[in-house]
């Protein structure tokens, strides 16, 4: 689990230690994250449906069900998984694409669970909070000392010693706090793996999917800890949590309980379109070879081939993929969206419309309808597109391209008002703090007084960027 609670440029060298604690399976912190700026989110109503579906039963295993706690993909490629914040569970696409299984990727998710379960985070700041007043302390005596050693002369070889005496008055208790804080948290880890397999047990699936994964990242992660000091280790040493893990998850009656077909299948499916637009085509097409015939293979081959440029092979390749399964709405995602990229927003939309249809009007779906809508610059579809992206950023508040697209459709309609604030929204969104300011303030010339768009646009200007 990776802690994010306080990444703020003023950070003291302790909160950095502890905020930018370990990955979930790796004994090296993840000290490369920039400051106040997290990794890129992925997208995608597949991917993330699926995730709910293997969070659903042990949030309420949990009893978090009803807590609204989000997934979150990152466009990172290694294995990771952390929770952040008490409402949200962020995983990255590797962890994803490394899962052979979904039992694998449904145990590292039941560990973070485990540690959202156990409020490990608002402990954790009660820790970090109660170590910066004892090294606050630590440091004002060692000051002190280091003063008193100054102030009587630096010639005098005990006065030097009673300023080295202050100076070690300062390291050595922040050591110690250092190693109290880092002995907390693999108990926290601890904790969350025996949570974790609570929960797996509670909802009658296999915990060998968590053993699995943990044990496949000990001999990557041996060598680097050869010869650490285990009390310096953020997560209990990787052999030894591994044995832990392996005693208490076998005796689970569910331990050779084998996923289901169907569910293995929608997981190999996702896999292979994470592939496909996450990696190089030649590394697809040695994944997923022209002698492999499933469908997970085919899929991936469709969308690299149309991600690289031969729309017509791509379409051929898609529609066979429907021909097989006429039901699935993200086959016809991906030929609208292939169309709509292809510049051919016309022809992307009864694709689009079919796929808002089968996935139950998906936000993000109905937002690619909405684009091709408006790219077609056929005024007749205006209205169509501003009532179907209203919808979409009604669900979908925090992403930007459905309010970039409305901005536009607005535009297209002469409600200028409406599109200076849409506009306002998206630059808001996207960081732009600057340009949603300005936008919305025209917007409020626009709108009459206290009027909703008025107010919406009057937060806008109001609001203050984060403090670094």
């Amino acid at each position: 689990m990776l802690l994010q609670i306080a990444l703020r440029k003023k950070a003291s060298a302790l909160t950095a230690l502890v905020t930018a604690a370990a990955l979930v399976l790796s004994p090296f912190s993840a000290a490369k994250a920039q400051e106040g700026k997290g990794p890129p989110v992925l997208r995608d109503t597949e991917t993330e449906q699926l995730l709910r579906e293997y969070t659903r039963p042990i949030l309420r295993a949990a009893g978090l069900e009803k807590q609204n706690i989000q997934m979150v993909i990152l466009n990172e490629a290694s294995f990771n998984a952390f929770v952040a914040d008490g409402r949200r569970i962020f995983v990255n696409y590797g962890a994803i694409l490394q899962s052979d299984t979904p039992n694998q990727i449904i145990g590292v998710l039941a560990h973070e669970t485990g540690h959202l379960a156990g409020g490990h985070l608002s402990k954790l700041r009660e820790q970090l909070a109660n170590a910066q007043t004892q090294m606050i302390i630590a440091m004002l005596l060692g000051a002190g000392a280091i003063v008193a050693g100054s102030t009587r002369g630096s010639s005098s070889a005990g006065n030097n010693g009673l300023a080295n005496a202050g100076a070690a008055a300062i390291a050595g208790p922040q050591e110690m706090i250092r190693r109290s804080l880092l002995s907390y948290q693999r108990q926290q880890e601890e904790n969350a793996d025996r949570a974790g397999v609570k929960f797996l047990t509670a909802t009658q699936q296999s915990p060998k999917g968590m053993y699995e994964t943990f044990k496949r990242f000990t001999s990557e992660s041996l060598f680097a800890a050869r010869g650490a000091d285990p009390y310096l280790q953020s997560h209990p040493m990787p052999a030894e949590r591994v044995a832990a893990l392996q005693e208490f998850a076998s005796s689970s009656p569910y331990w050779d309980k084998k996923d289901d077909p169907a569910l293995q299948l929608r997981h190999d499916m996702v896999r292979a379109k994470i592939s496909a637009f996450m990696e190089r085509p030649e590394t697809v097409y040695r994944r997923y070879p022209q002698s492999n015939d499933s469908m997970p293979a085919r899929y991936a081959r469709a969308i690299s081939t149309y991600l690289h440029g031969d729309l017509r092979s791509a379409l051929a390749q898609i529609d066979a993929l429907i021909q097989v399964q006429p039901n699935n709405a993200y086959f016809y995602e991906v030929r609208g969206q292939a169309l709509l990229e292809s510049g051919k927003p016309a022809e992307a939309i009864p694709a689009l419309r079919k796929a808002v249809q089968l996935s139950n009007n998906s936000p993000l779906i109905e937002m690619l309808l909405g684009q091709a809508l408006v790219g077609t610059d056929n005024k007749a579809y205006t209205d169509d597109a501003i009532r179907i992206l209203r919808a979409a950023v009604a669900r979908e508040p925090e992403a930007s391209l459905g309010y970039t697209q409305l901005a536009m459709a607005y535009g297209r309609r002469g409600d200028y008002a409406e599109a200076d604030l849409a506009s306002a929204q998206a630059a808001f969104l996207r960081g732009d703090n600057k340009t949603a300011r300005e936008l919305a303030t025209r917007a409020k010339t626009r709108f009459a007084v206290g009027t909703p768009g008025w107010v919406k646009a009057d937060d806008i200007v109001a609001a203050k960027p984060p403090r670094n």
